[in-house]
């Protein structure tokens, strides 16, 4: 197993297998390493990922780049209005000369789905998702299917005031690991998009460097970092913060105190380490919390202020 011990992180990154994937993506989606750092723990976490933005932030593009550089068979359902469920899931066709049904897979069936601007379809498509996302399977006609491993997927959606918009379910929030935002990009790195004239283009040329075969025993790394007793009473006590804060509607469910434990821990692999630390835990806590979090004020999705003053509110051990 590649693990490294906590005093020999900055020399271990040097020969850390997602060192050179984070490299090159920052040389694709520019000013933005916080951002493809978090996309990539998501992933090694085994959870699935939600962008919000604007359109023509790099959402689309962040999706392509991290298929290619991982060796993942890709992908791309554009959500619209009119999508049905099974033109998600898949299809069964008669065939007359066999006299029988063949099933016509899905886009779904993919190792990483692209499910663009997802709140743009209708609730009952949207939700086609959900046992995809959950049991890493489908059922359609009475038939249950497993869908390919690894499974991930990255979600877009539009702003919620946004013209023709479905906001999604808290049941399907639930079901995304992190909730990132891209934003517009620092000056210095517009002005070399301006120059280079995009992006998007140079993602045809990147070429796989993790086999997508590795990522199942590279997750199950993930898994097994170490978090020490007073590590979980530290992600314990922010879990019942939430509870008890006036600031939220309501406080985040056992399974998102999992959720936050798993993605500190990807957090940590990636910084070479074989044990969470709290700064771990601080670092993930934003794109994991608060879109199952609403604001006691107006009712939106929690804001990073109202994030960061419930960490200055739990003592670090």
């Amino acid at each position: 197993m590649l693990m490294f011990s906590a005093t020999n992180s900055v020399s271990a990154n040097h020969r850390h297998p997602f060192a050179a994937v984070l490299d090159q993506a920052s040389q694709v989606i520019l000013g933005k390493p916080t951002e493809i750092r978090q996309a990539i723990a998501c992933l090694l976490a085994g959870g699935h990922l939600l962008i919000e933005d604007l359109p023509g932030m790099g959402k689309t593009t962040l999706a392509h780049m991290l298929a290619r550089l991982l060796g993942l068979q890709f992908s791309r359902i554009q959500f619209t209005s009119d999508l049905l469920p099974a033109d998600i899931t898949g299809v069964s066709v008669y065939e007359r000369e066999q006299n029988q049904f063949r099933f016509i897979p899905g886009p779904v069936f993919a190792q990483l789905v692209l499910a663009d601007e997802i709140n743009r379809a209708t609730p009952k498509t949207q939700s086609a998702l959900l046992e995809a996302m959950e049991e890493g399977q489908v059922t359609i006609e009475g038939q249950t299917r497993p869908l390919p491993t690894p499974f991930f997927v990255i979600a877009t959606q539009n702003p919620a005031h946004q013209i023709g918009t479905f906001p999604l379910p808290e049941s399907q929030l639930d079901r995304f690991l992190m909730r990132i935002e891209l934003g517009y990009p620092d000056r210095q790195a517009e002005r070399a998009l301006l120059a280079s004239g995009g992006q998007r283009q140079q993602t045809e040329t990147l070429s796989s460097l993790i086999a997508a075969s590795d990522l199942p025993r590279l997750q199950s790394e993930v898994a097994s970092v170490r978090a020490a007793a007073p590590l979980i009473d530290y992600v314990q006590a922010l879990v019942e913060a939430t509870r008890s804060s006036p600031a939220f509607q309501h406080g985040l469910s056992p399974r998102a105190g999992l959720a936050l434990l798993a993605a500190a821990r990807a957090w940590a692999w990636l910084a070479g380490r074989d044990m969470v630390l709290p700064d771990d835990v601080q670092a993930v806590l934003p794109p994991v919390a608060r879109h199952r979090l609403r604001s006691a004020q107006g009712g939106g999705h929690a804001s990073a202020e109202e994030i960061a003053t419930l960490l200055r509110s739990v003592a670090i051990p």
